[in-house]
């Protein structure tokens, strides 16, 4: 059938793989935060937050409608959230943040996978000071929008850093604990964010040479495999 074929094939097969891994994550966060806070997106931030990055990642609406209704069902899961912080090969510091019904299993999972890389998983706290921690929104439609008025605008909301690329894309960066209130005022001026969360970044990022990303890549690939695992983060430039 030729190499063309081939190729749409591998990259179909990557795609859906991808789905199949990310889906049930995204999923699964919007039904914690509907059992949390109600089935109502509308009095729900944190569940209308799920819902914006689930849709992101192209989820379809009636498997998002079905994680919302399961948060009353009687067997829905408890999950708990849980981080985890390991050092692993060449310098490397990774942060694990985890939502499980089960930590007795994901704790033995997660020091399994960097046992296995020749790392371990070291006491909370010892590395989370290496990375600051930063709400991030990625604005879905950024025509109109004037940077400076907005970044202006968003200043007394805890605005720390707004950034527009080559392609017109605009991400909004603030503290963590000012993601509600950015998230307030974004909404207050209508405008739409693609995608929100907290992530953390590295205060002192490292370099890897060739061969040493792509034994690190192997070990985060296992680790995001996991269906506990929502998030991982490493000190990598």
């Amino acid at each position: 059938m030729g190499r063309a074929f081939e190729a749409r094939r591998a990259s179909k097969e990557k795609r859906w793989d991808k789905m199949s891994k990310v889906f049930p994550k995204l999923l699964k966060v919007i039904t914690m935060a509907a059992k949390e806070g109600g089935e109502d997106p509308a009095m729900n931030a944190s569940l209308r937050t799920a819902i914006q990055n689930a849709k992101a990642q192209n989820v379809p609406k009636d498997n998002i409608e079905k994680a919302i209704k399961r948060a009353s069902a009687k067997d829905v899961e408890n999950y708990e959230l849980i981080n985890y912080e390991a050092k692993a090969p060449h310098g490397v510091l990774v942060f694990v943040e985890c939502a499980t019904d089960n930590t007795t299993r994901t704790v033995a999972n997660v020091k399994a996978y960097f046992n296995k890389a020749g790392g371990q998983v070291v006491p909370n706290g010892s590395i989370e000071f290496m990375f600051n921690r930063k709400a991030v929104f990625e604005l879905e439609e950024t025509e109109g929008i004037d940077i400076e008025e907005l970044e202006f605008e968003l200043i007394d909301a805890g605005l720390e850093e707004i950034e527009q690329d080559e392609s017109g894309r605009i991400t909004i960066y603030g503290d963590y604990k000012s993601f509600g209130t950015l998230q307030t005022a974004l909404e207050e001026r209508d405008i739409k964010v693609e995608k929100s969360s907290l992530k953390r970044f590295p205060t002192a990022p490292i370099q890897l040479n060739d061969e040493q990303s792509e034994e690190i890549e192997k070990l985060l690939d296992k680790i995001e495999d996991d269906d506990d695992i929502q998030q991982v983060f490493t000190n990598i430039d």
